[in-house]
């Protein structure tokens, strides 16, 4: 077996179809990211939950900074409890074939770049499983700048780690210890977060209910999507206010004529300027064609 290895990475990730870094993970671009930034776990969840991604949200976390949103491209891990052969067999390879150097969770921390998290399977272990402390959170921070982690385990130094403000770590526990009697068995390898699983490549969102990893083929789309709502409900707000349309009318699926409101609307109206780059031609062809289909009583989703 190999660590980080571009073939295998590459295999499991076929659906993306943009650039990727050296070592074959998805790099979903940075104008993807700063878009995912604005929105909220659940604008996100909708689109994947509605193409059959139905394990991609985890909740059950401690968080140190609770209030900030964390964006970036998971790098993923996973560990398992040490046996003896298995350690020292892996431990070396990774040293001696690969230049590696200190352990496992070094390895992962000197891979990141620029927008990564750090996504682990820890098995959920907390004493002697804390993943990361003062330093290699400080190291995280130097390289993601803005990244992260979500470990599925322990941290330690919870003190020194709180005082770093521009990443956010999810974690399982505290404790005192160091990390031990662990071995990782996989590298930007598949990684089950409690019921969730996570893809190297993938966009990791964490907000203060949990995270979410959004596949990097459906990342662009899911910005799309989130943005659209969010300017109808701009929209449905002021309409609403003026009374010109009720909630039911608002919370259903449009008319042609509340969309052609909408349309006049979104081209003209100041609060409309930053969603300018968005598309309505499929809903409006939508709209005209269930009008022909007769009416609907469906609710907005």
């Amino acid at each position: 077996m190999k660590f980080d290895n571009p073939e295998d990475i590459i295999q499991l990730t076929p659906q993306w179809k943009g650039e990727r870094f050296e070592n074959g993970r998805p790099k979903v671009p940075e104008d993807v990211l700063r878009r995912i930034r604005k929105i909220t776990l659940e604008e996100a969840w909708g689109p994947l939950w509605h193409r059959g991604y139905k394990f991609q949200f985890e909740g059950a976390f401690k968080i140190v900074h609770p209030d900030q949103v964390m964006v970036g491209r998971a790098v993923t891990a996973v560990m398992v409890p040490q046996r003896p052969d298995l350690h020292e067999t892996l431990l070396n390879y990774g040293h001696e074939q690969e230049g590696r150097s200190g352990f496992f969770n070094q390895w992962v921390i000197d891979s990141l770049v620029e927008d990564d998290v750090v996504v682990v399977d820890m098995f959920d272990k907390v004493h002697l499983g804390t993943y990361v402390g003062g330093n290699l959170s400080t190291a995280i921070s130097t390289r993601t700048k803005r990244g992260g982690a979500v470990i599925w385990g322990g941290i330690r130094d919870n003190q020194q780690v709180s005082e770093i403000k521009n990443i956010n770590v999810y974690y399982r526990g505290s404790d005192p210890t160091a990390i031990g009697e662990v071995t990782m068995v996989g590298m930007n390898v598949p990684t089950r977060i409690g019921k969730a699983i996570c893809l190297p490549g993938d966009v990791v969102l964490g907000t203060p209910a949990g995270v979410i990893f959004i596949p990097p083929h459906l990342a662009e789309l899911t910005a799309v999507q989130a943005e659209k709502s969010q300017v109808r409900d701009i929209f449905g707000f002021v309409r609403l206010k003026e009374g010109v349309y009720s909630t039911a009318q608002i919370d259903a699926s449009w008319t042609t004529a509340l969309w052609e409101d909408f349309t006049q609307w979104f081209e003209s109206d100041e609060a409309a300027a930053e969603y300018r780059h968005l598309t309505w031609e499929a809903e409006l062809e939508e709209a005209r064609k269930n009008e022909l289909d007769g009416p609907r009583n469906d609710v907005r989703l």
